[in-house]
C-alpha cells in the first residue's frame, strides 16, 4: 500500500512541477491583448486549473511561405514624426529569407494562423513594463539595423528615412511606393579562387556564374543559414577585380567541414578524385566534352543542364544515343528546317527512321534504305538554307 502511495505522490509532484514550469510568464499577461484559446483549452483557466495546450509556436513558425503570399511593399508610417514613412520592400526580403533563417527572423512568436503586425506585441508607447520586449520603435530598428549596418557599414538615419522638412512640399500626398518585383541581382563574382591549406592542389577554381546560370543552382543551395553580409557587403565588393575574387581559407578545417557545401553535388569527386577541383594553378570552366567524353553540338551547347539531366542535385551519366531523348519525334512535332534543310515534297512525310537509321541523328542520313542510286550529301532531299549558329 505504501508503494502505491509513493507512486501516486510522485506522479502528482511531476504534474505540478510541469504546470509551474510552463507558468513562467508575465504575471500581468491576463490584462494584455492575447487570445486565451491559443494557450488554454478551457474557457476560464485558473492558476489551479490552467488547462494548458502544448505550445504550438515552433511547429507553426516553420510553415510560413510569405515570399509567395505576402505583400510586395509595406509602408511603415505608424511612428511618423520627424521623419517620413519608410517603404519596406517586403517581397525582396522574403525571397532571400531562406538563406538566413527564414521568415521567423521577423515573424517570431506568431502562434496563430493569422500573421499579426509588429504592433500587436510591441507597444507604440515607450513603456518598460516588460524589459525583455522592446517597444515598436526599438523592434523596428533592432530588426533592420543589425543586418544593414553590417553590409553597408552605415548607421545614419537618412539611409532609410527621409527627414520631414524635405517632404513639406508633399505633406498632404501619400508617399510613392516603388514596386520591387524581385530581389535585385547582385554583382556576384564570376570566378572565386579559393586558396586552401592542402599540400597538393592548393587552389580551387570555382566558377560562380556557371553554377547559377548553367547548372541552375539557387542561392540557398550553398548559402543557407548565412548572414546577409556574406554577400551584401560594399567593402567586400571592392575586392572583386575583373569578375574574380580571391579568397584565402580562414583557419584549418576538416575534410567534412571544407567540403560541406560541395558534397551534395560532388560526393564522388570529394571521395575519389581531388584533382577534379584542386590544382596548383587556375583551372578552366566546365567542358562537357572533356569531362564526359561527349562534346555538345550546336543544338545542345546552349541548353541548361536540367533540360537533359532533370532537376537533380547530382547529375548522372546519360545514354547519349539520340533516341534515348528524342524517340517521340515525327513529322507533326518536329520542324526539320531548324537543321538547315527544308524537306521537299517527296520526303516531308517520310518517317525519321527512313533516313536516320536507328534514330541516330548525329550520323549522316542514309539514302540506301529507299534509293539504290542516291547518297548524302551528293543528293540532298530538299533545300539547304542558312541558319544562325
Amino acid at each position: 500500500m505504501k508503494k502505491i502511495l509513493f507512486i501516486f505522490l510522485g506522479f502528482c509532484l511531476f504534474i505540478f512541477s510541469n504546470v509551474i514550469a510552463q507558468q513562467k510568464i508575465s504575471k500581468n499577461h491576463k490584462y494584455e491583448n492575447i487570445d486565451c484559446s491559443v494557450c488554454h483549452s478551457c474557457k476560464f483557466p485558473t492558476a489551479q486549473k490552467p488547462c494548458l495546450n502544448p505550445c504550438p509556436r515552433f511547429e507553426i513558425m516553420n510553415t510560413y511561405t510569405f515570399d509567395k503570399e505576402g505583400p510586395e511593399n509595406i509602408i511603415i508610417d505608424t511612428l511618423q514624426n520627424i521623419y517620413g514613412p519608410v517603404n519596406f520592400p517586403h517581397k525582396l526580403h522574403a525571397e532571400m529569407s531562406k538563406i538566413s533563417g527564414g521568415c521567423i527572423q521577423c515573424h517570431h512568436y506568431n502562434t496563430i494562423d493569422k500573421i499579426e503586425p509588429c504592433s500587436e506585441c510591441h507597444n507604440i508607447d515607450r513603456k518598460k513594463a516588460v524589459i525583455t520586449r522592446p517597444d515598436l520603435r526599438g523592434a523596428y530598428h533592432q530588426q533592420c539595423m543589425n543586418c544593414h549596418r553590417k553590409w553597408s557599414h552605415q548607421t545614419e538615419c537618412n539611409s532609410c528615412h527621409t527627414p520631414n522638412d524635405k517632404l513639406l512640399a508633399n505633406k498632404f500626398s501619400k508617399p510613392k511606393v516603388k514596386t520591387i518585383k524581385s530581389h535585385k541581382q547582385l554583382k556576384a563574382p564570376k570566378i572565386i579562387i579559393f586558396k586552401t591549406f592542402t599540400n597538393k592542389g592548393k587552389r580551387v577554381t570555382f566558377y560562380h556564374d556557371e553554377h547559377i546560370n548553367k547548372f541552375g543552382l539557387k542561392c540557398a543551395a550553398c548559402h543557407k543559414d548565412e548572414v546577409c553580409v556574406a554577400c551584401h557587403d560594399v567593402e567586400k565588393a571592392k575586392n572583386v577585380k575583373n569578375g574574380q575574387l580571391d579568397k584565402t581559407a580562414k583557419g584549418f578545417k576538416s575534410v567534412a567541414q571544407a567540403h560541406k557545401k560541395c558534397v551534395n553535388c560532388h560526393k564522388t569527386e570529394v571521395e575519389n578524385n581531388c584533382t577534379f577541383c584542386h590544382s596548383n594553378s587556375k583551372k578552366g570552366p566546365f567542358n562537357h566534352g572533356e569531362v564526359t567524353g561527349w562534346k555538345l553540338n550546336r543544338f545542345h551547347k546552349d541548353l541548361k543542364c536540367q533540360a537533359c539531366h532533370g532537376n537533380k542535385k547530382q547529375f548522372t551519366k546519360l545514354d547519349n544515343r539520340c533516341k534515348s531523348c528524342h524517340s517521340g519525334w515525327n513529322q507533326d512535332n518536329f520542324d526539320h528546317k531548324i537543321t538547315g534543310l527544308v524537306l521537299d515534297e517527296n520526303h516531308k512525310d517520310a518517317d525519321c527512321e527512313d533516313c536516320h537509321t536507328d534514330r541516330n541523328y548525329s550520323a549522316p542520313p542514309a539514302c540506301s534504305n529507299c534509293h539504290d542510286d542516291k547518297s548524302f550529301p551528293k543528293n540532298v532531299p530538299g533545300k539547304l538554307i542558312l541558319i544562325k549558329k
